[in-house]
């Protein structure tokens, strides 16, 4: 089975939050609650990258680790779900995710904040595929129907990639290769997977047909 995986490519990310607008949108994200969000790193200063962050469906996941009650659970794709009939709301997942993925609609002590809300990968939860009930508590399934998240699928520069962990490792190293080739101009062209449009240079640094 293939093993989901997000990777944020921080060379391609322009903060749009165009990502975050998708998903709130796509699943009815409850108000005060963002299961997306971007975030900026030396923000001002030479240098500053800006990466998506949401759950990142850890292989040994903390937020599991920790829960008093079992209500996290693995599905056979990797993806790292909850059962919000069985959550308390403790707010020990929040305290445990290196990444701020668990939220809760309401702040307060345990017992007040209300049932954890996270990034599903866009698969749903444990009611039955794409019913009411489901995109109620847990909003679109759309891995069942086949596709990827819809924050992935919408970024504008392919900044966020989302899928087979095999296959988006494979993108990301072949865009690596290609930033670090002698020979070719870092352009837009270049960097977004049209190579010779600006550079005038192929991926091997000779001259393109449009040049």
């Amino acid at each position: 089975m293939a093993r989901m995986k997000f990777l944020c490519d921080a060379e391609r990310c322009i903060e749009c939050n165009g990502c975050v607008t998708a998903c709130k949108n796509e699943n009815e994200v409850p108000w005060g609650i963002n299961r997306r969000r971007v975030v900026s790193i030396n923000d001002g200063s030479p240098g500053e990258r800006s990466l998506s962050v949401a759950c990142m469906h850890c292989s040994d996941a903390p937020c599991s680790a920790v829960c008093p009650v079992d209500c996290f659970y693995t599905t056979d794709d990797g993806v790292v779900l909850h059962d919000k009939d069985i959550c308390i709301g403790c707010g020990y997942c929040f305290y445990a995710c290196p990444f701020g993925a668990p939220q809760f609609p309401e702040g307060g002590a345990y017992g007040s904040r209300g049932k954890m809300d996270k990034c599903t990968f866009c698969a749903g939860g444990p009611l039955p595929d794409n019913s009411a009930e489901e995109f109620r508590e847990y909003g679109s399934n759309r891995l069942a129907q086949g596709k990827l998240p819809l924050c992935a699928e919408m970024c504008a520069t392919k900044a966020l990639l989302a899928g087979d962990g095999n296959v988006v490792s494979d993108i990301f190293r072949q865009r690596s290769v290609g930033r670090a080739s002698p020979g070719i101009a870092w352009a837009w062209g270049v960097a977004y997977g049209k190579p010779g449009i600006r550079s005038g240079r192929d991926m091997s640094g000779k001259a393109s047909s449009e040049e």
